[in-house]
C-alpha cells in the first residue's frame, strides 16, 4: 500500500475550517470535503446535517469522507440520500458496516461511492 492510500488526513494544501466530535471540513484540490467520525444515528446527526447543508449551498461537488464512520443507521442513509439530490455527493472510503448498509438498501446503486478519499477528490 502506498503512502497516499494510507494517509486519509487532509493534504498540506487543505485547510481545516471546522473541527468537532463528529465532523471536520476542508478543501482538497478545489472540492469541499466533509469528514464524518464515529457512530452516526438520529441522536448525533445534526452536526453532519449542518455541515452538508452549508457545503451543498456553496459547492457543486461535496465529498463525504466516510472513513471515520464506525456505525451508521437508516437516519444517516436518509441524510446522504437527501443531499445526493441537492449536490453532486461523493462518498469516500466507507468502512465495512456502512458498505453493508448501502448494499442491503440499494444505496450503493444510487450514490457515487469511491474506495478512497484520493479517488473521490479526482475530477
Amino acid at each position: 500500500m502506498d503512502a497516499s492510500s494510507e494517509d486519509r488526513s487532509p493534504s498540506p494544501s487543505a485547510e481545516p475550517v471546522a473541527t468537532g466530535q463528529v465532523v471536520d471540513q476542508y478543501a482538497v484540490d478545489g472540492l469541499w470535503v466533509v469528514a464524518a467520525h464515529g457512530d452516526l444515528d438520529l441522536n448525533n446527526l445534526p452536526p453532519l446535517t449542518d455541515a452538508l447543508t452549508e457545503a451543498s449551498a456553496s459547492h457543486s461537488t461535496v465529498v463525504l469522507d466516510a472513513s471515520g464512520i464506525t456505525f451508521a443507521d437508516s437516519s444517516f442513509l436518509n441524510l446522504v440520500l437527501r443531499f445526493h439530490r441537492c449536490t453532486t455527493l461523493r462518498v469516500a472510503a466507507p468502512q465495512a458496516q456502512l458498505l453493508r448498509l448501502l448494499e442491503i438498501t440499494g444505496g450503493d446503486q444510487v450514490l457515487d461511492i469511491r474506495p478512497t478519499l484520493d479517488a473521490a477528490t479526482v475530477s
